[in-house]
């Protein structure tokens, strides 16, 4: 297949996050099997106009904030330049409507939508335009299949008025190789929680760490780390100096691969606190490192963390109920290790490789190959 994907960002931006990592997960591998595809996406400062990642070639137009009104006009060029059998736009920000740009196959990869959540995140007036533009998605692909991260994404779909049949599940999965328990390495002590991901304002990181100050009424050795960056550190270093937490709650900014690793293995758990996720592929990374996840009952994270088993579920929200959660696995350690032990083998059900499968089986139903 000829496969045109349109995404805001590719691998290499700065910005790069879960959906990137899903996206070349997936569309690498359709490359490895012979496929060729094409990604329109936004650049960045300093960016090369052109490049190749994993197979896949790249055009870059614009940066993260005018993508919305080249990337159209871009996606409209690279249909006129060669034949292409589908188009696939992934809607992690604001929806491009290319189904509209011509009539050959369309589908749609959501990882989620954000709804009411772009209030947490976005001052009134982008968030209102995120809403809206989201609720215009079923009339403006109203001729598109979809390809959903989870069933909480798909019911989302659904409820807003897309029909079942035509939306596909396809979890994402887990290089559960590399993301391996280490014999060698201990849990942390003093016991330690880890956060692992963008630091945005609608992630519920600041839930963690006021979680963190109800646990100290009990346990104040127990520690904090918050690996990753964005635009909400310096709102949440404000919040650990109100309460009084400096010395227990560590920023470590962007972490490498092998400190990833480390924390991920030696952490207690895992905290996820966010509202709504697509699926939460940090969720299945501390999995397959034999680590549970504390995250809060909401969608995407209700389908990547089963409750009692592989983690713990608490009500979005509720930092009383995150911090006994907290205390309940540092004062049982043999919990700890088997609900890690549940989660590697659970993440091992998971592999890139089916989920790729299952995308080139889904693109090919829709192009007639």
């Amino acid at each position: 297949m000829n496969i045109l994907l349109v995404n805001w960002q590719d691998l290499e931006n700065p910005q790069a996050g879960g959906a990137e990592i899903h996206l070349f997960e997936l569309f690498g591998r359709l490359t490895r099997r012979g496929h060729r595809v094409h990604l329109v996406c936004s650049g960045w400062p300093g960016a090369a106009a052109t490049a190749a990642i994993d197979g896949v070639t790249i055009e870059r137009h614009g940066d993260r904030h005018t993508f919305a009104l080249r990337g159209r006009r871009a996606v409209r060029a690279a249909l006129r330049s060669r034949p292409w059998d589908i188009v696939v736009e992934d809607v992690n920000k604001l929806p491009l409507y290319t189904a509209s740009l011509s009539r050959i196959p369309s589908c749609v990869i959501v990882p989620h939508l954000f709804g009411t959540t772009a209030y947490h995140e976005a001052g009134w007036l982008l968030a209102s335009a995120v809403v809206l533009a989201e609720r215009l998605m079923p009339l403006a692909y109203r001729r598109s299949a979809f390809h959903t991260i989870s069933e909480s994404t798909r019911d989302d779909l659904v409820a807003r008025g897309i029909p079942s049949d035509r939306i596909a599940v396809i979890h994402p999965g887990v290089d559960f190789h590399r993301f391996r328990p280490d014999p060698a390495l201990d849990r942390s002590d003093p016991p330690s929680f880890l956060y692992v991901g963008r630091l945005k304002r609608y992630k519920g990181v600041d839930l963690a760490i006021r979680a963190l100050a109800v646990v100290h009424r009990t346990r104040p050795d127990v520690r904090l780390d918050i690996a990753g960056s964005g635009d909400d550190r310096s709102r949440l270093e404000g919040v650990v100096k109100e309460l009084d937490l400096t010395d227990r709650v560590t920023f470590h900014g962007f972490v490498a691969e092998d400190a990833k690793l480390r924390l991920l293995r030696t952490t207690w758990a895992n905290l996820f606190p966010s509202p709504k996720e697509g699926w939460g592929i940090t969720v299945m990374e501390a999995a397959a490192c034999g680590t549970p996840s504390i995250a809060s009952d909401s969608p995407g994270l209700r389908d990547s963390v089963r409750d009692g088993r592989t983690g713990l579920l608490v009500p979005h929200g509720d930092v009383e109920a995150l911090a006994r959660r907290m205390l309940e696995l540092v004062e049982q350690p043999a919990r700890v290790a088997d609900l890690g032990q549940a989660a590697r083998a659970h993440a091992e059900t998971w592999s890139w490789d089916d989920a790729a499968a299952a995308t080139e089986r889904h693109l090919q139903s829709l192009t007639g190959h």
